[in-house]
């Protein structure tokens, strides 16, 4: 029998670790071409290699960024290009949690800008090739923390207050209604956007600067938690399914639709975030 993704072409940030590794190898194990990308080269070329073992797959690639940079992300975007002649399917996935506020080499919002902008920039950069290997897929990795966000316009950075969870919340939700807009903007050209909640997983997310008031609450909740090929298995779903190859501008949650955000359905404020990131990152507005 053919594989389910034989031929086709997968890119998948944050994908050295967690659930963006965990998806790389289900994928990869389809039979799938997988590019992943790392802050690390040694750590990024390592997960590659021992993916191809893992999965017998020869076929993954690893690329290297900071996607809190924007010149990472255009010149990964870049190497993506010359690399994958076609791509099939972008993962958004790669993403963090701060509780206190960093700067970015660009001076923005660390969490803003590595959860939001980076698969902004990166899905419209990529976003010709997409739509040219057509019926292609983008699939942002949020949270239900979305739930919870509010997207302040007058202190996106943070500057004015900064919470750590709130700054997560925002995001996320930010997440899924750039999805929302993606797939309105993509209607009638065979890429569809969804966006999906990975549930409560046990990987080293936010282990950079965690807040101190859940590390016992973690610590208690850790040996219930997902582990990470459970965490992947809607990402995967997603990219591979044929069923739902039509479905696009939706919210999953256990490989099903769910309801999202009240805001993330208001279409004004959808458009109004995606001119303020393209100004952010230095788009054009198609």
């Amino acid at each position: 029998m053919t594989s389910p993704m034989a031929g086709k072409t997968v890119f998948v940030t944050g994908g050295t670790g967690g659930i963006g590794r965990a998806a790389a190898v289900a994928l990869a194990a389809m039979g799938a071409r997988v590019g992943i990308v790392g802050r690390d080269r040694t750590r990024a070329e390592a997960a590659a290699v021992a993916i191809a073992k893992e999965t017998g797959n020869p076929a993954i690639d690893a690329f290297v960024a900071d996607l809190s940079s924007q010149a990472d992300v255009r010149r990964v975007a870049d190497e993506v290009l010359a690399a994958y002649p076609r791509l099939d399917v972008l993962l958004n996935n790669a993403g963090g949690f701060w509780a206190h506020r960093h700067v970015t080499a660009d001076g923005l919002e660390r969490t803003f800008a590595l959860n939001h902008l980076a698969p902004f920039l990166l899905t419209n950069l990529l976003l010709d090739r997409l739509i040219a290997s057509g019926p292609a897929r983008v699939i942002t990795v949020s949270s239900n923390a979305q739930a919870m966000g509010t997207i302040d316009f007058d202190d996106l950075m943070g500057e004015r207050s900064y919470s750590g969870q709130q700054a997560y919340n925002a995001s996320k939700l930010a997440n899924v209604m750039f999805t929302y807009e993606l797939a309105r903007r993509l209607d009638g050209t065979g890429v569809t956007a969804n966006a999906l909640h990975p549930g409560m997983t046990n990987t080293s997310f936010s282990a950079e600067d965690p807040a101190r008031a859940f590390a016992p609450i973690v610590a208690i909740m850790r040996p219930f938690m997902r582990s990470p090929e459970r965490g992947a298995d809607t990402a995967v779903y997603l990219a591979s399914a044929p069923d739902v190859e039509p479905v696009t501008g939706r919210y999953f949650a256990d490989r099903k639709v769910k309801t999202s955000n009240k805001s993330s359905y208001d279409t004004a404020i959808a458009a109004h975030l995606w001119q303020v990131s393209s100004d952010l990152v230095g788009l054009r507005l198609s």
